[in-house]
């Protein structure tokens, strides 16, 4: 769960708070801990009104991280940036998370970075960034769909970044898995794919508001397609304003009885896009069968085989993207391109037979082309 403003949150009691987020069964919490250049959460109160970043101000952050994490739960923290001074930005965040000792950070880039030129300065604040934290888990918090953002520098900052946290706030609408499952066939196709743990909507805005129908059934798409889990905008929304929204989250049985992703396409892509053969051939049956127009192999041995020379010599490090899909009962197809530095795949065309959540045959067909 995100939170924005600690004065807000269960009155601004970190031992509240902790408790709040271990009832609920929450991993993590994401605190606000810098803005641009300053400091967040740093601030007194008067008549009710916070005063950010005062002389005379509070940092509130250590109270709530220790909270946490005696309750065993990990305290993240996220910084809006502007770019405006990307090297200064970067020392705040590196400056905070080393101030905390936090185990992971999110970046939260958005409209500032969609004017063109902003991917120099996106360079500036990641490379900052990393060099200062090279070994803690980073994060990119930004829009739902990269084809409606350009120019904004998705690979620059995902270059950098261990996981992909894209907004995924179905505003106006009521469809969160259907845009889920959108957000993730896009950004499949970008030249850097990170693992995406996507933020749903806890909250309301211009006389729209999330329901606790529409937060549970994007709980369960995160969970159907496979991801490693999820997490919400924001605290003070769900709990404070309309705890009804709070309510789906604390109950959805996470984690429950592993369970295996709906979409096989997701699964197919995401496993070739790591360029691991022995991820691919993990998805098939003991005795699947892959068959193309020159062959046919059976058993994970030989399978384990050709993804090892498809992967590492006829199209290594490739990009893979899906184009289109279809279902029929048990029999998946899907369309998809790739390219690699050397070669290029743009007709790919598959038919995958599913049997208990694995491959169990497989017709492939594709031409590759020397770039």
């Amino acid at each position: 769960m995100y939170l924005w403003r600690i004065h807000r949150a269960d009155g601004g009691d970190p031992n509240a708070i902790a408790d709040a987020a271990q009832k609920a069964g929450l991993s993590h919490v994401l605190i606000k801990i810098a803005d641009g250049r300053g400091t967040y959460n740093t601030y007194k109160v008067v008549d009710g009104r916070e005063f950010y970043n005062s002389q005379s101000g509070v940092d509130h952050v250590p109270a709530l991280v220790a909270a946490l994490r005696a309750r065993g739960i990990q305290p993240w923290g996220w910084q809006y940036i502007y770019g405006e001074y990307p090297v200064q930005e970067a020392r705040m965040a590196i400056q905070r998370v080393k101030q905390f000792n936090l185990p992971g950070f999110v970046v939260n880039a958005e409209i500032e970075f969609q004017a063109r030129g902003m991917d120099v300065r996106a360079g500036q604040y990641m490379q900052e960034l990393r060099s200062g934290l090279p070994d803690t888990p980073i994060a990119l918090s930004s829009f739902r769909y990269p084809n409606l953002h350009n120019p904004f520098p998705w690979n620059t900052f995902l270059e950098y970044c261990d996981l992909n946290m894209p907004q995924v706030y179905w505003v106006g609408a009521n469809n969160p898995g259907q845009q889920l499952l959108k957000s993730l066939h896009e950004f499949q196709s970008l030249r850097v794919w990170r693992p995406v743990f996507p933020t749903g909507a806890a909250y309301g805005e211009h006389g729209w508001r999330a329901t606790p129908e529409q937060v549970a059934a994007f709980l369960q798409a995160v969970k159907d397609n496979g991801l490693p889990g999820a997490n919400f905008w924001e605290w003070y929304y769900s709990r404070q304003y309309d705890h009804a929204l709070w309510n789906p989250i604390e109950k959805f049985p996470w984690p429950a009885e592993a369970s295996q992703p709906v979409d096989i396409s997701i699964r197919y892509l995401d496993a070739l896009n790591s360029s691991d053969p022995v991820q691919v051939a993990s998805l098939y049956s003991t005795e699947g069968v892959h068959v193309t127009a020159q062959r046919t192999l059976q058993g994970s041995e030989p399978i384990l085989g050709w993804y090892n020379t498809l992967l590492r010599q006829t199209l290594p490090n490739a990009r893979f993207e899906l184009t289109g899909q279809s279902q029929s009962e048990n029999l998946h197809t899907l369309t998809w391109t790739a390219e690699s530095a050397t070669s290029r795949v743009l007709d790919g065309k598959d038919a995958l037979g599913i049997k208990d959540n694995q491959i169990a045959y497989h017709y492939s067909y594709f031409t590759v082309q020397t770039v």
